[in-house]
């Protein structure tokens, strides 16, 4: 076992360097991307349904090419594949910066069209980083390369956002694209010197059809990760939407404002590079499936925890402890997808994962709902009461996956 001052483990691979840093000039990207969809969105419409329109078309590719996604990786080179990318999210920032530069990106669905091109390009980027991790590596340090990168990921968002909104200030929206597609291409180059091939050359002679159809027979002879698909999107929807309700509770609530509601931002993002930290310091942790269910546990009983929360201190410790929580079962998950199947199987093991987050938008919309009938604090007391509920009966009820090391 590693000791948490250990934390950097994975980071003394020189591929693993390569790869962490490419991951966070992407999510250095996203970031950007991000703000600004959201506010060029706004502009062009005035209508937070559009904005909502928008952030869904982000995330629909997770759901509709997950799968395939998975089939894809465990099929051609994984330093290709992130290269590809890569260089195509650049290619949709570029399209995007000069519409904007020419005054011509005047029609909203256009922009969302944009947008889910850039969310097919991140599924297919994410399913791969995911995997290429594991193989890098191995599974003695996978729990810390996954939670280093998920790190990368989370600090290179919170850079990028603060970044957007100082250049569109300044340089205005489209010179933000440009910065984006940098960033982007600068991720591709870091790709270009990486040695490890991947594991999945080992299958090369089966088609990307074959790993489709072995898709269902993987899910048949793998219960266990059909049981960690569902616990994934149960999370997803029950508990990462919480941050819909976020500008809810700064206005009506709390009565903070928009300072309150930056400030609130910044400690989600905080509480879930916090969590990382934590689990990336575990290392070579053994029993990761009893840690997964206490730490699910834990954030269903934080979300309860807000309706509790009466000014913006005792707020601001619970959503440091939730989004602690929510990044390391959301970690945990996907290393223990990888571990319980075969090395050419772990992409459409990660497309699984990318398919279960891709539920999102249903807990986007379920949460806004139920906020309307019983408040924001109350929708998080319930959906923090059945995603603790249904991670105690699961703890329970499938003990095999309670003792996974």
């Amino acid at each position: 076992m590693i000791g948490i001052g250990n934390w950097s483990a994975s980071l003394r691979i020189r591929d693993f360097r390569l790869l962490w840093a490419s991951t966070l000039l992407y999510s250095l990207a996203t970031g950007m991307e991000q703000v600004s969809v959201g506010w060029l969105i706004f502009e062009l419409t005035g209508s937070e349904l559009m904005v909502g329109v928008g952030a869904a078309a982000r995330m629909l590719p997770f759901f509709l090419f997950g799968i395939l996604s998975g089939a894809i990786t465990d099929r051609w080179d994984r330093r290709l594949l992130l290269r590809i990318g890569n260089v195509g999210a650049a290619a949709v920032a570029f399209v995007m910066a000069l519409l904007l530069l020419l005054g011509s990106l005047t029609n909203v669905w256009l922009v969302i069209g944009l947008v889910a091109a850039l969310g097919t390009m991140f599924a297919f980027t994410l399913t791969v980083r995911q995997t290429y991790t594991f193989d890098i590596v191995g599974s003695g340090l996978s729990l810390n390369g996954l939670a280093l990168g998920a790190m990368a990921m989370q600090g290179g968002g919170i850079v990028g956002s603060l970044a957007s909104g100082a250049l569109i200030e300044i340089a205005g929206a489209g010179w933000q694209f440009v910065a984006a597609g940098v960033c982007y291409l600068c991720g591709a180059l870091a790709t270009l010197a990486l040695t490890n091939p991947g594991r999945s050359t080992r299958t090369a002679f089966v088609s990307v059809w074959g790993n489709l159809v072995g898709y269902l027979s993987l899910l048949r002879s793998r219960r266990f990760l059909l049981a960690l698909m569902l616990l994934t999107a149960v999370t997803e929807v029950l508990g990462f939407t919480h941050m819909t309700l976020l500008p809810v509770f700064a206005k009506d609530v709390l009565h903070v404002g928009p300072t309150g509601l930056g400030i609130m931002t910044a400690g989600r993002q905080t509480g879930g590079l916090l969590g990382l930290w934590l689990l990336a310091g575990l290392g070579a942790y053994r029993k990761k499936g009893l840690l997964m269910f206490v730490t699910a546990i834990g954030f269903g009983g934080g979300l309860m925890c807000f309706s509790l929360s009466g000014n913006i201190y005792s707020f601001l410790g619970v959503l440091l402890f939730v989004n602690a929580c929510a990044m390391a079962v959301d970690t945990l998950y996907k290393t223990l997808m990888q571990e319980l199947v075969s090395d050419e199987e772990r992409g459409r093991a990660m497309g699984s994962w990318v398919l279960s987050i891709g539920f999102a938008p249903v807990g986007h919309v379920g949460v806004g709902a139920l906020a309307g009938i019983v408040g924001a604090p109350g929708a998080l007391l319930i959906n923090g009461a059945i995603l603790s509920v249904v991670s105690i009966m699961t703890m329970i009820g499938m003990p095999n996956i309670r003792r996974l090391d």
